[in-house]
Parts: structure tokens; C-alpha cells; sequence
């Protein structure tokens, strides 16, 4: 039977030759949401941009429809859980456009040097301002790298060709793997102390939102210039254009903005801002590269192979994925938590399964574990499918022991987490996660939500103390458990919150006598 393909949106005539290879292929593309649910019946195969809205009532509507498939990277406009429940594989190009976000962040960066937009505006103008637009050199000036991901890399390789030195902040990426691109890896106040220019490379997640803001701004340079060709929301924008009206640093450029247009933003006022408008993908070789890698994706689901560059997960059997899901959440959470009490270098990932989860396919859970680790510093959506690929990018190493003989844990099923020397364990009770170790210590925690977790001397009064601190700042606890290994040994306290906790109160509270470690750790609910 031949294959009939559906393109809604613009694509390149690479990808539209590659998918006339596969099929009969039909483009349509202003099609409102009506439209598209009228026509998608007759098809196999959607491939969109980011114009067309794949709905939850279009992949209903597509009793035919095998693939989706995004020319491009983001897929904020397909309904992923509905294609998912329907069996509908969602793929896309997330490589294609690497070298052209590097380039168009590089480009944003010699223009906020020299002040070339600026200077341009002021010649149309019959000006000739030498003296008002003396630039700085970018050479043997330091380049601060948040997110050494893919575009980071590009941008890192780039920054040394133009003899820039550059250091680099991501918590997550092993020494090893940044010295392959000779790049130094520092904290992220370090780096805003130290550099230059700071460029912006990692995706909008919770732990990323306002990034950026007003305290790590004052850290930078006077002469410092910072760009952000990533996801607005990582830059607070009402900081930055403060920052720039009062000399806190003498420059910014943007691609990205929380809102776009960014209508009425103080940012447009300023003579030492520079806008553009979300162009950082936009050149023609990018367009052809995501359009070709696109219909590269979509063949190989025809084909019966599975794609590179999923970004939903595969269909399982409903009694079995009803099995793991809760696991999954598990592994996920105990990947987040490793990454806020710890935060250390990922060199290797262990992920040990005990009991009757061992008797399952592991991939979904050690996928899950993997995008607990990476989920703030990687635009990818890592399923089973990418997880050892994306991970394998990242320089970590995975490794899975499924242990099926019964064990001395009275739980039916334990997964164990370990990176380096932190291992958590967890179980699943009632369908409800449960993480019920961390390292040498002993809990019972429903990993959702607002906690602190301390590590301290196993003394009288400690507990007490916290008590009172958060008392007095109107922080209400909704539990606490304390573990320890010994009387007057060390011990662990997991006190859940139901309110955020301050800077300025973490602080106080590590000031109490005997304590040697606290943190403080949001694990979402969805």
C-alpha cells in the first residue's frame, strides 16, 4: 500500500524530494485546526513545522497516522501524551540547526562588541559618530558557556577560533568530556565573575527560569556583555534591563523573549540592548538540514525501524506500562534528587533492579533516571529510545544489573540509583513512589514536593533549632523524619515544607551547631 503524506507547513524541497521517495505526498499548508481533522483521515504520515497545531482532536482524527514529524526541534505544538496513548510516534530534527544557533550566537556577540546595529541606525541617520561607537576586542577576552550541550560545544569551538578563552558551567558534564573541547568547567558565580561575555545555552525548565537575575547580574563585570540565544524566561528580563540603564554591565543581545513579540519591553529602549527576532535557526541550510533529517525520521518509522530522534516513548503494553509507570517516576526523581543534594560531575550512571521489576524491560526506568540527571541542562526530551545516546553526548556512561532472584529487601521491587558515592533507593507502594533509602540512612519519602534535607551531628537540640528558625519565618513543616547510623553519630533529617524556603533562612539554618550539610530540594508533581 502506498504511503500518503501530509506536509501542513513550508518545508524545505530537500525534505519534500526525500519524502516523495517514501510515498505520495500531499502540501497543505494555513490549515486551521477544522481543516486538518477534515483531511488527516486519508493520511499515514504529518510533518509540520511550528506553524500547524497537532491537536489531541487531529491525532484522533487520524485513524491512519503512524508519524508525526517536527522539522525542527521544539514540538510544543503536538499534543504528546495523545499521540503517545494513540501509538502515533512523534520524531524530530533536533540537529539540524546546531551550527546555525552557534553561528547566530557568535554573530550577536561580535555586534554587541562593536555595536554594529547601532552604528548601522546611526549612519542612516547622516550621523558619523566614530568616537560614540569604540567596540572592544574579542580576542584573549574570557567567554562564560551556561550549558555545554550541543549548541554550547559549537558555540565553545567557534569562541576559540576567534582566540577567545573560554570557560564553561553545567553541572552535569563530566571533566573529562569538557577537556575534549578544552574548555574549563566552573561554578556559575565564578563564571559570571570571571567572564567577558556570558552566553546562554540551556533549555527553560523550572530550575532555569530567571537563571539570570538581578544578584547573578551584579557578579558580572561592569564591561561584561551578555547574550541569550536559548529560551526567553532563563534571562530575567526586568533585572537585565536595569542592569543596563544603571552600568551594571555595558551590554546584552537577545534572540529569545518571554513574551514574542516583546511588545513594550523596557529592553527596546535601550542604546546597549540588541533584538532579534528569534532568528537563530533561520538560514536555508538549516532549513534544508532539519527538512531532509525530518524525512530521514519518517522513513525509518515506515520502514519498521526504529528513528533515531524520537521525542515521545514507544508503545508498550498497557499492562505493562501501567506496571512501570510509577517506577518510572520513581527513577526519575531519584535522578532529580542526586542532582540537588549532590550536583557533582556524572561520570556513570548505575541503575540496579531488584525483584519483580527486574523481569521487566529496564530501558523506560534508566531513561526516566537519565532525564531526572539532565532534565535542566538539555533541550532534548529523552525517552527509552535516545536516553543512552543523549547520555553517551553527555560522556556518561550507563550501566543496568537486573537482579530477579529474591533478595533480603522485604519489598517486592527496589531500584537503586547510584552515581559515584551517592546511591538512593526506592520502592513502589500502593502505586505511589517511595523513596525509602539514601546513602547509608534509612527513609520513608513520597518524592513530591518541598524539602530539607540535612546532614548533621546526631545531637540534642538540632531539630528543635531548625523548628524554631522556620517557625519564625512563617515556614510551616508537614513532616520530618531523621535517620542516623549510630547514637551521637551522623545523622540525616527530611523535613517536607509547605511553603519555598529563602535564601536568607537556608542560610541561617546552616549556621546551626553541628551542621554540616543542607539543602534544599523541589520535586515536582508532574
Amino acid at each position: 500500500m502506498t504511503h500518503r503524506i501530509l506536509v501542513a507547513d513550508q518545508l524545505a524541497e530537500g525534505g519534500l524530494a526525500r519524502l516523495r521517495e517514501l510515498g505520495e505526498v500531499e502540501v497543505r499548508t494555513g490549515l486551521e485546526e477544522a481543516e486538518l481533522v477534515d483531511a488527516i483521515a486519508q493520511f499515514d504520515v504529518l510533518v509540520v513545522r511550528s506553524q500547524t497545531q497537532v491537536t489531541e482532536a487531529v491525532l484522533e482524527a487520524g485513524k491512519r497516522l503512524k508519524v508525526v514529524g517536527r522539522a525542527g526541534v521544539g514540538v510544543d505544538n503536538i499534543d504528546l501524551p495523545a499521540a503517545t496513548k494513540r501509538g502515533i510516534l512523534v520524531v524530530n530534527a533536533p540537529r539540524g540547526n546546531i551550527a546555525a544557533a552557534a553561528e547566530h550566537t557568535i554573530a550577536l556577540l561580535l555586534a554587541s562588541a562593536r555595536w554594529i546595529p547601532q552604528a548601522d541606525a546611526s549612519v542612516r541617520r547622516g550621523e558619523w559618530q566614530r568616537s560614540r561607537y569604540t567596540g572592544v576586542e574579542i580576542r584573549g577576552k574570557t567567554l562564560g558557556v551556561i550549558g555545554l550541550g550541543n549548541i554550547g560545544t559549537e558555540v565553545a569551538k567557534r569562541a576559540q577560533g576567534l582566540e577567545m578563552e573560554v570557560i564553561a558551567f553545567d553541572p552535569v558534564v563530566p571533566e573529562d568530556r569538557a577537556e575534549q573541547f578544552n574548555v574549563e568547567l566552573v561554578a556559575l558565580e565564578e563564571l559570571l565573575r570571571r567572564s567577558d561575555f556570558v552566553t546562554v545555552h540551556v533549555p527553560l525548565v523550572e530550575g532555569t527560569r530567571n537563571l539570570i537575575d538581578a544578584e547573578r547580574l551584579k557578579l558580572m563585570k561592569p564591561t561584561a556583555r551578555l547574550i541569550n540565544a536559548a529560551r526567553g524566561g532563563i534571562v530575567d528580563e526586568t533585572a537585565l534591563a536595569a542592569a543596563l540603564e544603571n552600568g551594571v554591565i555595558a551590554g546584552a543581545a537577545a534572540d529569545v523573549f518571554e513574551r514574542e513579540p516583546p511588545v513594550d519591553s523596557p529592553l527596546l529602549a535601550l542604546p546597549n540592548f540588541i533584538a532579534t527576532p528569534h532568528i537563530a535557526a533561520s538560514t536555508a541550510e538549516a532549513q534544508t538540514s532539519v527538512a531532509f533529517d525530518v524525512a530521514v525520521e519518517v522513513a525509518a518509522v515506515l520502514a519498521g525501524e526504529m528513528p533515531r530522534y524520537t521525542v515521545n516513548a514507544p508503545a508498550l503494553p498497557p499492562e505493562e506500562l501501567a506496571f512501570l509507570r510509577p517506577f518510572a517516576e520513581l527513577a526519575e526523581r531519584m535522578g532529580s534528587l542526586y542532582v540537588q543534594l549532590e550536583g557533582g560531575r556524572v561520570g556513570a550512571l548505575e541503575m540496579v533492579y531488584e525483584g519483580e521489576v527486574a523481569e521487566a524491560d529496564p530501558s523506560l526506568l534508566t531513561a526516566a533516571a537519565v532525564r531526572g540527571l539532565l532534565a535542566p541542562f538539555t533541550e532534548e526530551r529523552i525517552n527509552s529510545v535516545n536516553a543512552r545516546l543523549v547520555a553517551a553526548g553527555r560522556g556518561i556512561r550507563l550501566v543496568e544489573r537486573r537482579i530477579t532472584a529474591p533478595g533480603t529487601s522485604s519489598y517486592p521491587s527496589v531500584v537503586r540509583l547510584r552515581v559515584g558515592d551517592f546511591e538512593a533507593a526506592g520502592t513502589v507502594l500502593f502505586g505511589e513512589p517511595r523513596v525509602i533509602g539514601i546513602g547509608a540512612f534509612r527513609v520513608d519519602l513520597v518524592p513530591e514536593g518541598r524539602f530539607l534535607v540535612s546532614r548533621h551531628e546526631d545531637r540534642p537540640g538540632v531539630v528543635g533549632r531548625f523548628g524554631t528558625i522556620l517557625g519564625g519565618h512563617d515556614i510551616n513543616i508537614a513532616s520530618m523524619q531523621v535517620g542516623r547510623d549510630a547514637p551521637r553519630g551522623r545523622a540525616m533529617m527530611l523535613l517536607a515544607v509547605d511553603d519555598q524556603v529563602p535564601t536568607e533562612v537556608l542560610n541561617e539554618l546552616r549556621q546551626v551547631h553541628g551542621m554540616s550539610d543542607l539543602r534544599y530540594v523541589e520535586l515536582g508533581g508532574g
